[in-house]
This record gives C-alpha cells, sequence and structure tokens, in this order.
C-alpha cells in the first residue's frame, strides 16, 4: 500500500481545484495501486481477451484525473472510485462483445472464494453479475460496495473495511450474505 496517504490526498483535493502540477505528482503515487487493480480485472476476464491492465489504468485514470465535480475525501476514496470505474469500462466492454456475439451455452457462476473471478468466462456473465450488483445496490448499498470491493478489486476483508469505515467483522458477515443473494440472482 502507499506510504503517502497524506500527500494523495492533498494531490486530490489540489487536483479537483485544477492544479495540472498535482495531476503529475499524483501518477507515481497510485500508479502501482491501480496497476494491481487492473491486473485483477483483466484477471477476471475471459481468456484471450485483448484488454491489457496497463491499458485499463490508463483508460481510468484519464477518466478519474477528468472528474472535477467529486469532493476527493482521501486516498481511499480515490480507490473505490477507480475500482467501480474499471468495473464500468470492462462491464462496458463485454457489452460491445456482447452485441456481437449472441447466444451460447450457460456456465456456472460462483462466488465461492475458492473460485476466483477469472471463471467469468465469457460477456454474457459480466453483463448478469452487473445487474444483479445494481439490484443489490438498490436493496443494500453498502453489501453492494463490499462485492464491488472485495470481488472486482481484489481487496482484503480490512482493506475494505478500511474504505468503508466499518468492522472487519461486519464486511465478512455483509460479504457472505451478498454473496449468498447474487448467488441466488444469477443464472447457474
Amino acid at each position: 500500500m502507499l506510504s503517502a496517504t497524506g500527500d494523495v490526498t492533498q494531490l486530490l483535493i489540489e487536483l479537483r481545484k485544477g492544479d495540472q502540477e498535482a495531476e503529475q505528482k499524483l501518477i507515481p503515487l497510485v500508479y502501482n495501486e491501480l496497476r494491481r487493480l487492473a491486473a485483477h480485472y483483466v484477471r477476471s476476464e475471459r481468456a484471450g481477451q485483448s484488454l491489457q491492465p496497463t491499458a485499463l489504468v490508463h483508460e481510468a485514470y484519464i477518466r478519474l484525473t477528468g472528474i472535477r465535480d467529486i469532493d476527493w475525501q482521501n486516498r481511499n476514496h480515490f480507490f473505490a472510485v477507480a475500482a467501480r470505474l474499471m468495473r464500468r469500462i470492462l462491464v462496458d466492454r463485454a457489452r460491445a462483445q456482447h452485441a456481437h456475439k449472441r447466444g451460447g451455452l450457460n456456465t456456472l457462476v460462483t462466488f465461492d472464494e475458492a473460485i476466483p473471478a477469472a471463471s467469468f468466462q465469457r460477456s454474457e456473465q459480466v453483463i448478469e453479475l452487473d445487474e444483479a450488483l445494481d439490484r443489490l445496490a438498490k436493496l443494500d448499498p453498502r453489501q453492494a460496495r463490499i462485492v464491488e470491493l472485495r470481488f472486482f478489486a481484489g481487496l482484503t476483508e480490512e482493506e475494505a473495511a478500511e474504505i468503508l469505515g466499518v468492522s472487519v467483522r461486519t464486511v465478512k458477515r455483509e460479504w457472505r450474505t451478498a454473496r449468498a443473494w447474487l448467488y441466488s440472482q444469477v443464472r447457474c
């Protein structure tokens, strides 16, 4: 993790004010963590997909630094938004691919921690999970955020708890509940 947490937070505040130097200073402080998130997301994609972690980082970073109307709270807030943006980028890509390839066999989707997100082999599964996660967000926004942070961003329970400002015990309990609910919603 980053050792310059306060620096990142201060640079985000300066970036929001339009300071272009802040953006140049921010890049080296957040790049490795963004790359870790992107690598996790790309591993979740089907084999043979063309998006590389570096490309995902760059696209997400351009979008992140272009957001001027966000009140960055701190480093954790930045990475939570980055994780959500990367999810959106990949879901948009999956939708575009799905529009070209309709049909196919259904395959098993599981939220068992022993089976990584890489078990999602087709764009239809990514879209289906995204839609189920959107429904969960309407029922319980915190559980949806926990799934996003744990499953999509690959954060630990401790990291998710820190970002959400709740106890690790709460994250564990709600992660278990959310996984069960999502499993019941996604075709198996």
